[in-house]
């Protein structure tokens, strides 16, 4: 059996904390406190943000009546960009 001993020096548990280091001890305590209630208000804001952002609706896209190609092109695929509209034919030609 392994027994671990501690160097704890002259203090022991019921030793108080002199006025320095208690006040340090409370202004640390008040730190821990002040960055958990900073990070649990960050992460609320940030679920708020993506929930408010998937629920946004999108503007449908405004594509054109109709699209004049030449004669004998078949579009195999059509992309659309900002302000862009790409038509591929099916041998390849954009």
């Amino acid at each position: 059996m392994v027994t671990l001993k501690r160097d704890v020096g002259d203090m022991d548990e019921d030793t108080p904390l002199s006025g320095q280091d208690a006040a340090l001890v409370r202004y640390l305590k008040w730190l821990v406190t002040a960055l958990s209630v900073t990070m649990i208000a960050g992460f609320i804001v940030l679920v708020t943000v993506v929930v408010m952002r998937f629920n946004q609706d999108a503007a449908p896209a405004a594509w054109p009546e109709a699209l004049a190609l030449p004669e004998g092109v078949t579009p195999q695929a059509v992309t659309r960009g900002p302000d862009f509209l790409l038509v591929v034919s099916e041998d390849g030609r954009v």
